[in-house]
């Protein structure tokens, strides 16, 4: 600081926007010389100035970068640390007169100081100090994206993006989610709740396609205290293409591998009043062995509808229950009659032959049946037209 007798004898230095727009707290500035006197013992006034330039006091959004200039004059030295050492790294221009920080993101809630100094074409120079806090969040949100990276899926499979908490602003979240696919594809984001936005093609994908999805929500204020806290980038490709389809009435099931009919199977699906549900199913995963038991459907061990069983070969197609498994018990009702629990039962062989060609994201759509399906009771997004699914974009 400029010594109480120096101060009576001159002006400070008016420094723009207050030295210091991202805060009003307490900056020190010196201007002149350092420690040079000119005649009648004045300080000579360089006539370099300094200025920082940031978004506000308490609350800098932690993605812009940090930019000093200094005017009528070149810098000579930068410095930007948060309280405990950690150094922002930034880079002088060619001109040397603006520093900017090239680190992508600062801390959120963390108090930076910094110091500055230049000279003008004289040597004469001036210095600067001060400190800003970024903002608090009172919510930062992290994003999970499936399927999850490397991932080879079925042409129906969707991309899911949930959030750790509710998003207040969802356009400005999906505007920092982008997909990339090679070939090109057409396709939409869907706002399931505040929580999930889904993508789906306008039509299943091709397969071969590979896929890219990233999330740039770091830094990036999500409204009502709420700020993205990572940013997420999963890659995947689609392979075969695998369309089963299934009639409830006629117990049957035929599977066609890239446009060709490769198997008819004989099966049995729900009895009445376990009935299974019709429309387009996405397998959403695949278990060797499970245990299936009625308990998890509200059914007690003394009702004559309970049963635990250690199934194999189960590919699940709802998150009520619904498989495709194999089911040796029933190996003579297949083909003739509906007596399972609403699962989609075929024998043991069949089973396993179809788990092995089936993947998560493959096709496989019910008709015949009386039961409808519910929405967002597993992967639904193909029971919805193209019309009605663009228009659940925020940005829509």
């Amino acid at each position: 600081m400029v010594t109480s007798r120096l101060a009576s004898k001159q002006r400070p230095l008016a420094l723009a926007a207050a030295l210091l727009s991202v805060t009003a707290l307490a900056a020190c500035t010196t201007a002149g010389a350092d420690d040079e006197s000119g005649a009648e013992g004045k300080p000579p006034k360089s006539a370099a100035t300094l200025t920082v330039e940031a978004q506000g006091s308490q609350r800098w959004d932690p993605s812009q970068p940090v930019v000093i200039k200094a005017d009528d004059g070149r810098l000579t030295n930068v410095d930007v640390r948060s309280r405990d050492g950690q150094r922002v790294i930034g880079k002088v221009s060619d001109s040397g007169n603006v520093w900017r920080s090239t680190d992508p993101l600062l801390k959120y809630d963390t108090t930076y100081k910094l110091q500055a100094r230049a000279v003008d074409a004289a040597g004469l120079a001036t210095k600067t100090s001060g400190r800003f806090h970024t903002v608090k969040p009172k919510n930062r949100v992290y994003t999970d994206v499936s399927p999850f990276g490397g991932a080879v899926v079925g042409v129906g499979m969707p991309i899911i993006v949930s959030f750790s908490a509710p998003v207040p602003n969802r356009a400005e979240a999906e505007r920092q989610l982008n997909v990339d696919t090679s070939p090109q594809t057409v396709g939409s984001w869907y706002w399931v709740s505040d929580q999930m936005v889904r993508w789906r093609p306008k039509e299943y994908w091709k397969s071969g396609t590979d896929v890219v999805v990233t999330s740039k929500l770091a830094g990036v204020d999500l409204g009502d205290g709420t700020w993205g806290d990572d940013d997420d980038r999963v890659n995947f490709s689609v392979g075969e293409r695998l369309i089963s389809t299934v009639d409830i009435a006629n117990h049957r099931m035929v599977v066609e591998q890239n446009g060709s009919v490769v198997r008819r199977i004989p099966v049995t699906t729900g009895k009445a009043g376990w009935d299974t549900r019709n429309g387009i199913k996405v397998i959403i995963s695949k278990d060797r062995n499970v245990v299936m038991d009625a308990a998890t459907l509200d059914v007690d061990e003394g009702d004559p509808e309970y049963y635990r069983l250690d199934v194999e070969y189960a590919m699940r197609l709802t998150w009520s229950g619904e498989y495709v498994h194999a089911a040796p018990w029933s190996v003579s009702s297949q083909g003739d009659d509906n007596v399972s629990h609403g699962c989609t039962g075929m024998s043991t062989a069949n089973a396993a032959w179809f788990y092995n060609l089936s993947k998560p994201g493959d096709i496989v759509q019910y008709v015949g049946g009386p039961r409808g399906m519910e929405p967002w009771n597993g992967y639904t997004d193909w029971t919805m037209s193209w019309s009605d699914w663009k228009q659940g974009s925020a940005l829509s």
